[in-house]
């Protein structure tokens, strides 16, 4: 079968056809057999009409579009094999000329792979903003050890005071009448976090252990139920418990209790280095997605929509797996956020769109740089994998199948540009507090 490919745009061909007549009578042929037992004639046994008749009464182009839909996949593949085309859409189908005895000319278009034109990809200028851990930062990690290994102390000689931990009952109703929520039993309370209405924990003060009180809050004007909104409440409390956390005292002692160290200043020095490993490592994360991003931008690809939206369906298809990971779905984030399926499709199309066009820039720099996997690399992301499901990397390898571990080649080729694309880039170090300080060049 004869055919011509025509180029409509950036991403777009038109294949059309030309099926010799003698092709496609005996298509014609093979779609009579196929359907006649399925169509009525008078006088016949179903199956058992002449096609002739059968065209006569329904008309002759009743076996047409069965007779193409015989010819065109055999004809369509063997198009797009031998022009090299990589269809990213399903053909459209669209007959131009089908007469008795004659040539049958049809065509399809079809999405292709869009084409991916580089810009410059080596030697990117970037900035890294690299950030100095503050001594307050090492002050709250000391609080939250503190924390972690502090004692509860039982309170029998004094009322209650702010930042007790105050074990109580109460009930509570609105105009006489309680509410869902509003009574407890042995509810402890942390006096001064804020936690519940306000006023609530500010009159417990003062109340010591089996002292009951009256007191009255109002709900705040965005408090959830709406019903309760700007209400006043009256509760009654007693106190059944009091408790203080005792936090141990920053010392040594402390620091050989709770780490390796035998001092506190080494254990402070240990913490800051750990939290500064952190913030330049989330400094040199960031300016690595900069750097990508800003040779995303410089290429120039004409994505087919089709493209974009299957990403699109994949990105939130993703986003409600990770939301069911926590108990949710979403369905129900779009019924709490007032959204509708159009809209949550309008507002991650870009990003589809920036992830889609990222993916083929990264293969285009893989084969335009013609990058290999290392071996080592997917030797160690089999060995990460396999440790999370609980399986030796052995084991895990051999379970994989081709497609499978075709993944873990193919991502180590990813890493490996990513690696080229940081090594070859100059990188500035700023700090973010120093206005007047001129950036240096770091070693990337």
């Amino acid at each position: 079968m004869e055919y011509t490919v025509e180029k409509l745009s950036g991403n777009k061909v038109k294949i059309s056809f030309k099926a010799p007549a003698a092709d496609f009578e005996e298509a014609v042929g093979k779609a009579y057999l196929k359907n006649r037992s399925r169509i009525s004639v008078p006088g016949f046994r179903k199956g058992k009409a002449p096609r002739k008749l059968i065209e006569r009464m329904y008309g002759e182009a009743i076996f047409y579009d069965d007779a193409l839909e015989m010819l065109f996949p055999d004809a369509y593949r063997e198009a797009v094999e031998k022009e090299d085309l990589h269809p990213v859409s399903q053909p459209e189908l669209d007959v131009e000329t089908i007469e008795p005895g004659q040539d049958v000319a049809f065509s399809c278009e079809v999405y292709v792979h869009p084409e991916v034109k580089l810009g410059e990809y080596k030697g990117i200028e970037v900035t890294r903003t690299v950030r100095t851990v503050e001594q307050s930062e090492v002050d709250e990690r000391l609080k939250q050890e503190q924390k972690r290994v502090a004692r509860s102390l039982e309170i029998a000689d004094r009322p209650v005071e702010e930042g007790d931990e105050v074990n109580l009952d109460y009930s509570g109703s609105v105009d006489g009448v309680k509410f869902d929520g509003g009574t407890a039993e042995g509810q402890k309370l942390l006096i001064g976090s804020g936690a519940v209405i306000p006023g609530f924990e500010e009159q417990r003060v003062g109340l010591s252990i089996g002292e009951e009180k009256g007191i009255t809050v109002t709900f705040p004007e965005d408090y959830h139920p709406g019903n309760l909104k700007d209400k006043a409440a009256v509760f009654h409390v007693k106190v059944n418990a009091i408790a203080r956390e005792e936090l141990p005292e920053l010392d040594d002692d402390f620091a050989s209790e709770v780490s390796e160290f035998d001092t506190l200043a080494d254990f402070s020095a240990d913490i800051r280095a750990k939290l500064q490993k952190t913030a330049d490592d989330q400094a040199t994360e960031t300016v690595r997605q900069s750097l990508v991003q800003k040779i995303v931008d410089a290429a120039e690809v004409d994505i087919p929509a089709p493209m974009v939206e299957d990403k699109l369906h994949d990105l939130l298809r993703e986003m409600d797996w990770r939301m069911q990971q926590q108990g949710f779905d979403m369905k129900r984030y779009m019924q709490l956020t007032g959204q509708t399926d159009e809209q949550m499709h309008d507002m991650y199309r870009e990003e589809a769109r920036n992830n889609l066009k990222t993916e083929l820039v990264i293969e285009e720099i893989i084969k335009a740089e013609k990058v290999e996997a290392d071996e080592a690399d997917v030797t160690k992301m089999v060995e990460e994998y396999a440790k999370a499901v609980g399986k030796s990397a052995d084991e895990f390898r051999a379970e994989l199948n081709e497609s499978q571990l075709a993944y873990f080649t193919h991502r180590s080729r990813i890493n490996r540009v990513l690696d080229m694309l940081w090594d070859s880039a100059s990188v500035t170090d700023e700090t973010p507090s120093a206005e007047t300080e001129k950036p240096t060049k770091k070693p990337a």
